[in-house]
């Protein structure tokens, strides 16, 4: 069986049998899409050696992949051969000598609300692409701490509550309610008015079910998405890049801030695990001692 064919199984049984989400999918293929690519898709698996999987982790690190993505790609490749392995394809696995990098804790990047308000705001003080799209994907990401791929996912029936809210799908496929503010639902009303012209100027007829689409009426992709965040963050606009993460950053920390409880904020942004919400009770903390020595004079 060669590393085409068995990628291809694989992929299939996580699919049918284990029923994994679309985004989670797309990241084994793209990880074992990497690994064909370094190791020739039609090699045969059980000429697969240690060394080799090796020699492909090390070459991530030379392309100076995130301790994060090399953990991914780590984790794909062992549950590939861990599969194989047992179906009988392999008498022994090649990856059980892989061990994941360590990962350093960073504290999470936040904006304040003077940089959050400026980039909010940039598509309206500098059109550059979409105003009204652009106006209402960065309010929208702020006001709600969704996930990228919550937002670009977002279809026009799944807001509830006279759009207050909304339903989104995250990770493992759990579905939450996440709320918008009144800056975020007038930017929305302004973009829906742009979005039916685009699709009438593209011939769509059939109504596109996606929330936020391209200036062809297409669905609006994460890439898609970040590209725009690079053109408004970046030299044409704030000239401070920032990641669409930071908006979901900035939305834990000003809810904890501002008196939120910790549980509350969990759920607001799906995490399964209670301490992943709480690296921004530790942001805050710091940023409440970076204040104290500023302004107490024995600070």
């Amino acid at each position: 069986m060669t590393l085409r064919e068995i990628t291809e199984e694989f992929l299939l049984y996580l699919s049918a049998v284990r029923g994994l989400s679309k985004n989670t999918l797309i990241a084994y293929d793209n990880d074992l899409k990497y690994l064909q690519e370094f190791l020739t898709p039609d090699l045969d698996i059980k000429t697969v050696t240690s060394e080799n999987l090796f020699l492909c982790v090390g070459q991530l690190s030379k392309q100076k992949k995130s301790s994060a993505t090399i953990n991914r790609f780590i984790a794909a490749v062992r549950t590939m051969f861990s599969y194989a392995r047992k179906l009988g394809y392999l008498e022994k696995n090649p990856s059980v000598t892989l061990k994941t990098v360590k990962i350093s804790k960073r504290v999470p990047k936040f904006m304040t609300q003077a940089e959050v308000h400026n980039l909010c705001n940039q598509p309206v003080n500098h059109e550059l692409l979409w105003k009204t799209r652009d106006h209402a994907i960065f309010t929208m990401l702020y006001s709600s701490g969704c996930r990228v791929s919550e937002l670009i996912n977002l279809n026009i029936d799944d807001f509830i509550d006279g759009g207050r809210a909304a339903i989104v799908t995250g990770k493992g496929d759990k579905q939450r309610r996440v709320f918008f503010a009144e800056e975020s639902r007038k930017a929305l009303a302004e973009y829906m008015k742009d979005r039916t012209r685009v699709l009438q100027t593209n011939h769509i007829l059939e109504p596109e079910k996606r929330l936020f689409i391209n200036q062809k009426g297409l669905p609006l992709t994460a890439g898609g998405l970040r590209y725009i965040l690079s053109r408004y963050s970046g030299a044409e606009g704030t000239n401070n890049h920032m990641n669409p993460h930071a908006f979901r950053h900035t939305f834990a920390t000003t809810m904890i801030s501002n008196g939120a409880d910790v549980r509350l904020v969990q759920e607001m942004l799906g995490h399964s695990n209670i301490s992943t919400t709480q690296r921004y009770t530790h942001v805050t903390t710091e940023k409440l001692i970076e204040i104290y020595k500023l302004a107490h004079p024995h600070g």
